[in-house]
């Protein structure tokens, strides 16, 4: 392209202000990158979709784009077989979003029944959209801020936070009776935290009195935080327990394997399919639900796919006969009945 014709028709100008329009990062880009086109068959293709474009936006007005994010760099860190954050996996929920919206915008209802649904120069392009609802769904069931993971990510995380909760209240119970019964040691008559352990105020002049260890002080030295050495072995379980939690969410974030149901194989046993199967020798049948190891929670029929019954199902087909070894070396025979979603 000539540069200095593109000059004198102040080419510059017309996109900046294109740009100025996009409301998008990567929008406002792609609009910076534009040239003029050549060849009359694409010139006359891209007339076609402007005029498409401008039909849709008097029909139903402007396509929000708000939330979309460029999650390109997760892409790239998925390819090198890199865990995704809490916030990039946010990242991509807020593209699904929009990309359900757009989806939705883009289509196009029958005017009578039976009659096939118009098209127009930009159906492909909106036919190419795959919100992944399942995906989206999921992350958001698992993922209820970009600093919160969801009770209901894993069974293990559930139950790490229930012991959390439980050792929080026996804290607060201890530390509440030492309360009432040294009022007059205290400075005043509440609860505190320091250094991440719970402490109270204790008067500066009843320290040796008071048993405990001692994270702080007031700037005037008058007051001083003692952890009451009656609670010193519960702090330590909170701190343990918390290491646990972040363990927990390490995992589910490494493992987490989110199964998309429209495109899934549904003729051979995979992650989230729910699988009948027959025990052989007892003519007994059973039922299961194939989850991730965080996922396993055999009192309500959901096993891991690493487990023993899990990972010999993993890839049955309807009529397939499998062979589970158990702890005590006994060989259990079991064929595939039934596989739905």
């Amino acid at each position: 392209m000539n540069k200095k014709a593109l000059k004198t028709l102040e080419y510059n100008k017309i996109i900046d202000l294109l740009t100025e329009c996009a409301d998008s990062r990567l929008g406002k880009d792609r609009c910076s990158d534009l040239l003029p086109f050549t060849e009359l068959d694409v010139i006359r293709q891209q007339q076609k979709e402007t005029s498409d474009a401008l039909s849709y936006l008097l029909q139903k007005g402007k396509l929000s784009f708000s939330g979309i994010k460029d999650i390109t760099p997760s892409l790239m860190r998925l390819d090198v077989g890199a865990t995704l954050s809490i916030q990039e996996l946010l990242a991509v929920s807020s593209l699904l979003d929009v990309t359900l919206r757009a989806k939705s915008y883009g289509r196009k209802e029958n005017t009578e029944e039976g009659e096939n649904v118009t098209t127009d120069s930009l159906s492909s392009r909106f036919s190419y959209l795959e919100p992944l609802s399942n995906l989206n769904k999921e992350i958001k069931r698992c993922i209820i801020s970009d600093e919160e993971v969801s009770d209901e990510a894993s069974v293990g995380l559930k139950e790490v936070r229930r012991s959390i909760k439980r050792t929080n209240q026996r804290i607060h119970e201890q530390l509440n009776q030492i309360l009432n019964s040294s009022r007059t040691m205290l400075q005043e008559g509440i609860i505190t935290m320091r250094n991440g352990r719970y402490c109270l105020p204790v008067k500066a002049e009843y320290k040796s009195a008071f048993s405990g260890m001692v994270h702080d002080q007031s700037s005037t030295g008058s007051t001083l935080f003692i952890e009451p050495m009656s609670i010193v072995k519960l702090n330590n379980e909170l701190r343990e327990l918390a290491n646990k939690e972040q363990e927990e969410i390490d995992k589910i974030l490494k493992n987490a394997e989110v199964v998309d149901d429209d495109n899934a194989d549904n003729e051979t046993v995979n992650i989230g399919c729910t699988v009948k199967i027959k025990d052989i020798e007892f003519d007994e049948e059973i039922e299961y639900k194939i989850v991730g190891s965080t996922e396993a929670d055999c009192l309500n029929g959901k096993i891991s796919n690493e487990s023993p019954v899990g990972a010999a199902l993993i890839g049955a087909k309807v009529g397939k006969k499998v062979s589970v070894e158990t702890p005590s070396g006994e060989i259990v025979e079991y064929e595939v009945l039934e596989i739905r979603r």
